[in-house]
């Protein structure tokens, strides 16, 4: 492989993990523009969500400019493949924690709730993973994506817990009816960004082991 070919997929490789460290950042301030009732942070993620589409619509043409001028080998292409879909889903992340900024926006506008309910350790939670799939990308450590991958189902129940607090504080009191149904949003919003970290591990695991596991149970692995 020529030098200028290794560099173009360094290029990739450096772009994909500039756009992960900046979707990474805009989810905690989504988070902490909710628990801090910032609606400046919550301006910041949504403004800095340009910038993670213009970063994947880079790493797209490199991919489809690499592929269709040099004819990678099988390992190349599947890394190449892998990166245009972990892009896809780092943008899909990101607009998760742009409709979080909107709606924390919104709830900054009245009076606190009188609880988050689980939604901060929520937050954490899907943050780590994300940060733990893309270490498992640059160190090539698939037992860390099976792990990632299996955390998933913790924030489907936190998710879960969410939407019955939700329910319980609006039947105690009506009045908060709206602003409790923008924190099911939110909670909502965490649990998808939360699938999108999974689809990443599952694509690490994928580039390494040439295994699909997307349909399989991870304790048949």
């Amino acid at each position: 492989m020529s030098v200028y070919w290794e560099h173009n997929l360094s290029e990739i490789r450096e772009q994909l993990l500039m756009m992960s460290g900046l979707v990474e950042r805009n989810l905690g301030q989504s988070a902490r523009a909710l628990m801090e009732r910032d609606g400046n942070l919550a301006d910041l993620v949504e403004a800095e969500d340009e910038e993670v589409d213009e970063l994947e619509k880079r790493i797209d043409e490199r991919v489809i400019t690499y592929i269709s001028t040099h004819g990678p080998m099988a390992r190349d292409c599947r890394f190449l493949i892998t990166a245009s879909k972990v892009a896809s889903e780092l943008e899909r992340i990101a607009d998760q924690a742009t409709t979080i900024a909107r709606r924390a926006r919104d709830l900054n506008r009245g009076p606190a709730l009188k609880s988050l309910s689980n939604i901060p350790a929520m937050a954490g939670e899907v943050q780590s993973m994300l940060r733990q799939s893309i270490k498992a990308f640059v160190e090539q450590d698939t037992d860390l994506a099976l792990e990632v991958i299996g955390r998933d189902k913790l924030v489907d129940s936190e998710y879960k817990e969410a939407a019955r607090d939700v329910e319980a504080s609006i039947v105690a009191d009506p009045s908060t009816t709206a602003r409790e149904l923008h924190l099911l949003t939110i909670a909502k919003a965490l649990e998808r960004a939360g699938d999108h970290v999974k689809n990443i591990a599952e694509e690490v695991f994928y580039l390494y082991k040439g295994l699909d596991i997307r349909h399989v149970k991870l304790s048949s692995l």
